[in-house]
């Protein structure tokens, strides 16, 4: 059986490695660093709103859920998050994570994040709601959702995983989400640029994070 294990990435944050799929869930240059580049400075930040609906692809750790409360409490934004996962990560790994103690922050929410109902909203406090809903993205029924202002694109590579990054999908999201949106993704990839520009968003390539060339933005206007 392949069984996942924590490593420490370059800036000293926790990730996990994934032996089934042979990847990383963050980089090894750094977990946190990786996360705050692509999801919050090159997504959060960017939303210009004072109560906003975020839809992750991929809770994994919890880490961009953790980045994205710190960054609410800190702005006074309001946040209702919703994150689609199909695998969740075992509670014995999540307690040994370092995320909390790293961010200054208390770790009573991180652990509430993970061991918060699946499939129902949880209030964490009085601006941060969230939602995990566990299912296959694939097969996921986008219309229960409501209109969504920014999009966290984090699955497994394109080469690990394709059928998670595909033009069905991204036209799906791109239903979904508000005018003045943004999706925002570590991969560069072709098949994700052609792809979301297919679907219909206005694709931007970015500086990546940690030493990696690129990332992506993607606007639906």
């Amino acid at each position: 059986m392949c069984s996942p294990r924590i490593i420490t990435t370059g800036d000293c944050s926790h990730s996990i490695y994934n032996s089934k799929l042979k990847e990383h869930y963050h980089s090894d240059k750094g977990a946190i660093s990786e996360s705050k580049h692509v999801y919050i400075e090159n997504g959060l930040s960017q939303i210009k709103k004072n109560s906003i609906n975020i839809l992750e692809i991929g809770f994994g750790t919890g880490l961009n859920a953790l980045l994205s409360y710190q960054y609410a409490k800190n702005t006074e934004l309001n946040v209702n998050y919703i994150t689609i996962e199909k695998y969740p990560l075992p509670a014995e790994l999540i307690q040994q994570l370092n995320y909390a103690d790293l961010l200054s922050l208390d770790n009573n929410i991180f652990s509430k994040m993970h061991e918060s109902t699946w499939n129902k909203e949880v209030k964490l406090d009085k601006s941060f709601y969230l939602h995990k809903i566990k299912t296959d993205l694939v097969n996921f029924d986008f219309a229960i959702l409501p209109k969504i202002d920014l999009v966290y694109y984090d699955a497994f590579s394109p080469s690990k995983q394709p059928e998670l990054w595909t033009r069905d999908l991204f036209e799906k999201i791109y239903q979904k989400m508000a005018a003045n949106s943004l999706l925002t993704t570590y991969s560069s990839a072709g098949i994700v640029k052609r792809g979301l520009r297919a679907a219909g968003f206005h694709v931007q390539r970015k500086p990546g994070a940690d030493g990696k060339f690129h990332m992506l933005n993607a606007f639906k206007n």
